[in-house]
């Protein structure tokens, strides 16, 4: 469960980072809004990895969107290309 804490109690920063946990992050806010958080180095790496699986999923559909309105291409195509890339 996360906590929400005014970015002003940094003051006292042992407390704020005493509140963080693996799976609770504390989060700062300025002016009653979410500005920074704070998370474990577990979370953070889970966190790096979902974005890349999003970014990778994108991409992948967008190939797929390709294909259908482009065309797919043969076997032997790919193989040639990805042969080709390789040097």
């Amino acid at each position: 469960m996360p906590t929400i804490t005014p970015i002003s109690d940094l003051k006292n920063y042992d407390r704020v980072l005493d509140k963080v946990s693996k799976g609770s992050p504390v989060y700062l806010t300025g002016n009653g809004r979410r500005v920074y958080s704070i998370r474990d180095m577990d979370d953070e790496k889970n966190f790096e990895k979902a974005e890349a699986m999003i970014r990778f999923l994108c991409d992948l559909n967008a190939g797929i969107i390709s294909a259908e309105e482009n065309g797919w291409i043969s076997d032997d195509d790919l193989r040639t290309h990805i042969h080709n890339r390789r040097k």
